[in-house]
């Protein structure tokens, strides 16, 4: 699904990613992680064409993203609210991104009902803009909007911040369903190692911009974790 090929981005003289290779097959839940300033985002904006690499390439089923749009029919992703129009409603909100693939208003409205639990009454019918929910609620939002697509890739950069703790479960139970029913290969940046070790197969460690470990989950993975973090 995508290939990572000699990608760095420097800013001045400080190298922010360093990624000689990297390889993520289709239907992979990747969990990245690593500490502030790790490169986790500006990975993730490279890989949506969002910011240029100072050299090497990203490729999305073979196309390099910076020369090919196909890889935005099947790619969804929210990173921060900057992703959100905040001066619509949550419902115009919504009601846009489905006329931007296509969806009636009455498909858009039987979407939402399926997401109703993981709004938990917060976000529909309020009367409010959307730059004045909460983050947490404008991460729903976000979200929610992102998966609308049906994508084949997801990306999602710290998707259980600033949710309360029933919100962050229901998001775990919607990632993990969402492997079970389709093929989609998703990335999530997360500082919480318990979350994005459960939810994920495979995990790869950033430090400065540079993969330190790349390895498939197994019953011992949130325990090396804890012990690289804690040195």
């Amino acid at each position: 699904m995508l290939a990572i090929q000699d990608l760095k981005k420097v800013y001045g003289q400080r190298p922010v990613v360093d990624i000689a290779q990297l390889k993520i097959g289709a239907g992979e839940t990747i969990g990245l992680v690593g500490n502030n300033g790790a490169g986790k985002t500006t990975l993730f904006r490279m890989v949506l064409d969002l910011i240029r690499p100072t050299s090497g390439s990203v490729f999305s089923k073979g196309e390099d993203v910076m020369h090919s749009d196909n890889w935005k029919n099947y790619t969804a992703s929210y990173l921060d609210e900057g992703f959100l129009i905040d001066y619509l409603t949550p419902e115009e909100y919504f009601v846009f991104i489905g006329s931007l693939h296509d969806l009636s208003l009455a498909d858009v409205k039987d979407y939402l009902q399926s997401y109703k639990e993981f709004f938990n009454g917060e976000i529909l019918n309020k009367g409010k803009y959307i730059r004045d929910f909460s983050k947490g609620n404008q991460n729903k939002v976000g979200i929610a909007a992102a998966l609308m697509q049906n994508p084949e890739l997801l990306i999602l950069d710290e998707p259980f911040a600033n949710l309360d703790p029933t919100t962050q479960i229901r998001l775990k139970t919607l990632i993990k369903s969402l492997k079970q029913q389709q093929t989609m290969t998703t990335l999530i940046s997360s500082h919480d190692l318990n979350h994005v070790t459960d939810v994920c197969d495979r995990i790869i460690l950033l430090e400065k911009g540079v993969v330190i470990k790349d390895f498939h989950k197994d019953e011992n993975t949130l325990k090396e974790l804890e012990a690289y973090f804690a040195e």
